[in-house]
């Protein structure tokens, strides 16, 4: 089955280039060049990923990233043209699963897009292992359609967000270092450093903690890492 991805760049010649390039590997791209479009686009189609530029006319791409992620998981990666840590950082917190720097090699592109393709699907394998749906006294977890429940209230997680906290769920009272993490999670060839992690625990922690300061589930242990208590 063909996967659906929306390219938004306001950068007509790079939206063309991407387009071209991951149509080559049967992928169905669709094209958005301001950030209004790219939201009304996002709430009419369902899109396995989304390549979204930071710097758009009408509403940026941090906002429109906020906007989806109030009704959407869909894997993001932004697109930006600074080098600056702080708005990749800023792009993560607000939900983003990935970042590319512009100008970028088109081949890292697709390489990125896969990844993340892989990582939000689940094998019929592993899916035959883990149990379908796992409850810790108010938190509910539908393993098939990666939702989320906190007193039966659906909360909205990143696609990286539900992949850290199933890994954590399902090997309770493990200790993953910051380091071990990230390369589970977002894979050895990942450019980005363990922040990354620090920024998804600390969301994570704020969408299923009753208090995200004195977490109940997803505890540190100081110096070492990061466990679910069970």
């Amino acid at each position: 089955m063909e996967k659906k991805v929306l390219v938004v760049d306001d950068e007509k010649l790079i939206v063309k280039g991407i387009r071209f390039s991951l149509e080559q590997d049967n992928m169905q791209v669709m094209c958005a060049y301001d950030g209004e479009e790219a939201l009304d686009m996002v709430k009419a189609y369902d899109f396995d990923v989304i390549l979204l530029d930071v710097m758009l006319p009408k509403l940026s791409g941090f906002e429109v990233l906020q906007m989806i992620r109030e009704f959407s998981s869909v894997p993001i990666i932004m697109l930006t043209a600074k080098g600056d840590d702080m708005d990749k950082i800023l792009g993560l917190e607000y939900g983003a699963d990935d970042y590319i720097t512009k100008p970028f090699n088109i081949l890292e592109v697709k390489a990125r897009i896969k990844a993340i393709m892989r990582r939000s699907k689940t094998t019929k394998g592993e899916e035959e292992e883990i149990a379908k749906i796992a409850v810790f006294d108010e938190l509910k977890v539908d393993c098939d359609s990666r939702r989320v429940f906190i007193d039966d209230r659906e909360v909205n997680l990143t696609a990286k967000e539900f992949d850290l906290l199933e890994l954590l769920m399902f090997n309770p009272n493990k200790v993953y270092s910051r380091e071990n993490l990230l390369n589970t999670v977002w894979g050895y060839d990942y450019p980005g450093d363990v922040r990354t992690v620090d920024v998804h625990i600390r969301r994570l922690r704020e969408k299923i903690e009753v208090s995200p300061s004195e977490p109940k589930y997803i505890l540190t242990k100081w110096g070492v890492g990061y466990f679910f208590q069970h």
